[in-house]
């Protein structure tokens, strides 16, 4: 009889804890161990040899318990997440959608994909349950060929397999390699900026002036050396942040005799134009140059209003502009910092400031969109600004030579980005621009993904509005040839239009429908290398957010269907592109509190502050107090974003196809891009509209 080595009773001593198990096997197989040499029964066996059936049974029960408590697990996080969904759900808004319009051409065209993908994946599960593997197989016209049909369904596959490889794969082949080009130049032009932006950092090169070049020594405190400033704060609907804003540009740190404030209020409701009166009345009291301006006829939105507010007789005493928009909180010494660099360089037309961001922390969404705008302003404007003396003005944060929007025809009302378009113009005539990324703005980004699109669907539609209007005139313009392909080629159609369209078209649409079409498959560096290498760059100036580059990189790929759709908008002038709805604000302050150190003055003098009041003015003041203090009943609401949900139902279709190929890489992206675009179509991310 041969040896036996059964260390049975051992194991089950150890193990034995809970309910016994019983192994009963017909044709047990035992291990044997030759013993050659005394000392070779004691010597390390073989992993594949010494174990019998009872402990091979064990491991098997544990894996068994492993995998069955891995998918509980997930059960219980699925069933968390559909709760969580449902509950939200439940207070959905009652229209529940975005407004469609005649830019539902998008939306149709992603359920049309949609539907077509759930067919073809149907169609395909069946023929790889019968174990035509076809896709497989590189000869598939020399297969096709040589296949001896079965039934109707198996040559309606074979047909399908004919029609795919002929003339479906050819064109998604070249439209991929199309929009791969673009990528790579794109992926240039990103990681040449990066460089410029090193490059300025190593040699710390950044606009410098004097002390203080206003001051007059022969007479002290004399203020006559100053320029005349005249400050906006354009505003509409804003009762978040008007108080805020209000104080700290009254805050700021120049002569009186040489400042005024133009409050330019475009609101329409009654309630809120006696908030911001009274509080322009409030700061008038304590001696600071404010007028509260209100137009009767509201058009051209924020262009109309400036416009409106430069017509008036008294801004030709004034020398600089300097605009800050309803959520801005500039620091007191924003002017000095500023308004200096303009003596003694006449053709300088523009002094833009860095936005920060008192919400950047706020949830997911604003840490998100603090990653893009930091690269936005620290590596993009600043290297325009050090390199070619251009960049698109912002639109706030920046002080203009009055001369340059004059002599540029002033603010015009022909797009929704007035701001673009007084740039490009300036720079057409032949002003120069000069970027302070030392000089910070107090701002806020939207905190809510509705807020959120909406201003990133006129920041995209309104760039490519502009390009069809000043195309010409860029071309006729007597400035370089080197500037004219900068604005057309990089400002205008690199960055403003090639960047979404194949962003979107890349990887919302080739990328799912090659997992239908093997022939015209992406390689990886494409989906997974690239990108993450893009992102990388892009959050260089924002370290701190390094932990979020997977959903940063994942919610830029769900905000391209929104960019896309702005730029086909603005191009080809559909309704939305003239649309306008100002950002809602959540009426963060700084860690200062502006807002409660004008509270404490106004406490510690309330009889100078009335002093010289009016009765009806007084009147007006105590309704506003009133108000005030009467709660506001706020209810917060979600919405259904129809694309976003199309767009996950399609690229979580496509990784259910890409499994019957084994394509690990494509799987993964498409399953998690396809779980972002979920929780984005769901209104799951950032928080809800009030």
């Amino acid at each position: 009889m041969a040896p036996r080595f059964d260390f049975s009773d051992l194991w089950v001593k150890e193990t034995r804890r809970g309910t016994p198990v019983v192994v009963k096997m017909e044709n047990p197989n035992y291990s044997i161990v030759e013993v050659e040499e005394p000392d070779s029964a004691f010597q390390p066996m073989e992993k594949s040899r010494g174990k019998n059936a009872k402990q091979v049974t064990w491991v098997l029960l544990l894996q068994a318990h492993k995998a069955v408590g891995c998918l509980t697990w997930l059960a219980t996080v699925f069933w968390s997440l559909l709760g969580s969904v449902k509950r939200r759900l439940s207070f959905t808004h009652p229209l529940g959608s975005e407004r469609l319009g005649r830019d539902r051409w998008l939306f149709s065209a992603i359920k049309l994909f949609l539907a077509t993908s759930l067919a073809i994946l149907g169609f395909e599960l069946v023929a790889y349950y019968r174990g035509w593997h076809y896709f497989k197989n590189p000869n598939l016209h020399i297969l096709t060929s040589k296949l001896e049909i079965q039934s109707l369904f198996h040559l309606l596959y074979v047909g399908w397999l004919s029609l795919r490889a002929d003339y479906i794969a050819p064109p998604i082949k070249a439209l991929s390699k199309f929009c791969i080009v673009l990528f790579l130049v794109q992926s240039v032009d990103r990681l040449i900026l990066c460089l410029g932006c090193f490059w300025i950092k190593f040699k710390k090169i950044k606009p410098r002036i004097d002390d203080d070049p206003f001051r007059n020594d022969d007479v002290e405190g004399s203020g006559s050396e100053y320029p005349m400033v005249l400050v906006q704060i354009p505003m509409c609907n804003e009762r978040e942040v008007y108080e805020q804003s209000i104080s700290a540009v009254c805050q700021l740190d120049w002569p009186k005799d040489r400042l005024l404030i133009q409050v330019l209020d475009d609101s329409d409701d009654e309630s809120i134009q006696q908030l911001i009166r009274a509080e322009v009345t409030k700061w008038s009291q304590k001696g600071v140059n404010i007028i509260y301006r209100h137009r009767l006829v509201r058009t051209g939105y924020k262009a109309g209003n400036l416009k409106s507010a430069m017509s008036c007789d008294y801004v030709e005493a004034y020398e600089f502009v300097a605009i800050f928009d309803a959520d801005f909180q500039p620091n007191s010494d924003f002017l000095k910092l500023t308004v200096p660099h303009f003596k003694e360089k006449p053709e300088l037309g523009l002094v833009q400031a860095r936005w920060a961001f008192v919400n950047k922390d706020e949830n997911l969404l604003t840490r998100l969109q603090n990653i893009n705008l930091c690269f936005h302003f620290e590596v993009e404007q600043q290297v325009n600004g050090v390199f070619l003396n251009f960049f698109g003005f912002n639109g706030t944060a920046g002080v203009w030579r009055i001369k340059a929007l004059e002599e540029s025809g002033g603010w015009l009302e022909r797009t929704t980005v007035e701001d673009m378009d007084i740039a490009v113009r300036a720079h057409l005539h032949g002003w120069k621009f000069i970027y302070l990324n030392d000089v910070k703005v107090l701002c806020e980004v939207p905190e809510s993904y509705e807020a959120y699109k909406k201003q990133q669907h006129r920041w995209h539609s309104g760039p490519m509005q502009l390009f069809r209007l000043c195309l010409r005139s860029i071309l006729t313009s007597k400035i370089a040839m080197w500037k004219k392909a900068n604005l057309i080629l990089l400002f205008f159609l690199l960055r403003k239009l090639i960047l979404p369209f194949y962003s979107f078209t890349l990887f919302c649409v080739i990328l799912p429908i090659t997992m239908f079409v093997p022939e015209a498959e992406l390689p990886v560096w494409v989906i997974c290398y690239v990108p993450i290498f893009m992102s990388l760059l892009n959050i260089l100036p924002a370290p701190k957010s390094f932990p979020f580059i997977v959903p940063y990189l994942l919610f830029e790929n769900t905000m391209s269907v929104t960019k896309f759709n702005a730029m086909v908008s603005g191009l080809f002038q559909l309704g939305s592109s003239y649309e306008w709805i100002v950002t809602k604000k959540a009426g963060r302050s700084s860690e200062s509190d502006l807002l409660g150190l004008t509270d404490i003055e106004s406490k510690k003098m309330p009889n100078q502050i009335l002093r010289g009041v009016s009765d009806s003015e007084l009147l007006e003041i105590s309704q506003v107090e009133e108000q005030k203090k009467q709660p506001v009943s706020v209810k917060k609401t979600n919405k259904i974003f129809h694309k976003e949900l199309a767009l996950a139902f399609l690229l979580l279709t496509a990784a259910v196809r890409s499994l019957l190929a084994s394509q690990g890489v494509h799987f993964y992206f498409l399953l998690f891009q396809g779980l972002t675009f979920l929780l984005v179509g769901l209104d799951l991310i950032g928080e809800q509209m009030s």
